[in-house]
């Protein structure tokens, strides 16, 4: 069977963290550094079919540059089967700083792409200069029938990406802190940035990482 027909034998998602050393590493980049870290662990990546292969590997839902997460997903695919705990020495073996793998499962070959099974992130976020009335704003905000934001010439509204704001107490530094749950989907995506510009919190004043990714089981 030539190279580019071989059909992959196993497909694994891994949850990682992707930390401060990484925070900056865009999208395309984030999928450049799993690559070659596939490569320097020697696993059998497989490569999708057709005149132009591509490496068969997944993320989940990409992340806003400066942003940190514990819990981002991406689905790799395998030429060859092993043992799940093989594979997770070999990757942790060669993974980059920045990267953190937290959990490896098996996955059947017929599941959805990941991106289409991704329907909700959920992110905390930590304010470095204290709001006095910070709670009530975010219910407020919660709260509202209407939140209209222009993002790339487009007017779009808010409110129906928010699914859920809750204010926690602050954290070990007296920092506050908040929890924002959005939808995450190809059509109606939700940004933390655009929560904070909404509440004239400037960006560069906050911490934000994506602490979970909901997936539609179905």
């Amino acid at each position: 069977m030539p190279a580019d027909q071989i059909t992959p034998a196993i497909r694994l998602r891994i949850t990682f963290e992707k930390n401060e050393s990484m925070r900056f590493t865009s999208h395309l980049d984030l999928h450049r550094a799993w690559e070659r870290t596939v490569r320097r662990a020697g696993l059998p990546l497989a490569y999708s079919h057709g005149f132009n292969p591509r490496p068969k590997l997944n993320l989940a839902s990409a992340l806003p540059l400066g942003f940190t997460s514990d819990c981002e997903l991406i689905d790799i695919w395998l030429e060859s089967e092993m043992p799940v705990e093989n594979i997770k020495n070999a990757l942790e073996s060669a993974q980059p700083p920045g990267l953190k793998i937290l959990d490896i499962e098996v996955i059947s070959l017929d599941a959805p792409k990941l991106q289409k099974q991704v329907q909700s992130s959920e992110y905390l976020v930590t304010i470095l200069d204290f709001i006095p009335d910070l709670a009530n704003q975010l219910q407020t905000l919660l709260e509202a029938d209407s939140i209209i934001r222009t993002r790339r010439g487009r007017d779009y509204d808010l409110s129906n990406l928010i699914e859920d704001v809750s204010y926690l107490s602050t954290n070990d530094e007296s920092h506050q802190q908040f929890s924002l749950l959005l939808k995450t989907q190809a059509n109606a995506t939700g940004r933390p940035d655009e929560v904070l510009a909404e509440l004239d919190i400037p960006i560069q004043t906050a911490n934000i990482k994506r602490t979970q990714i909901f997936l539609n089981n179905n």
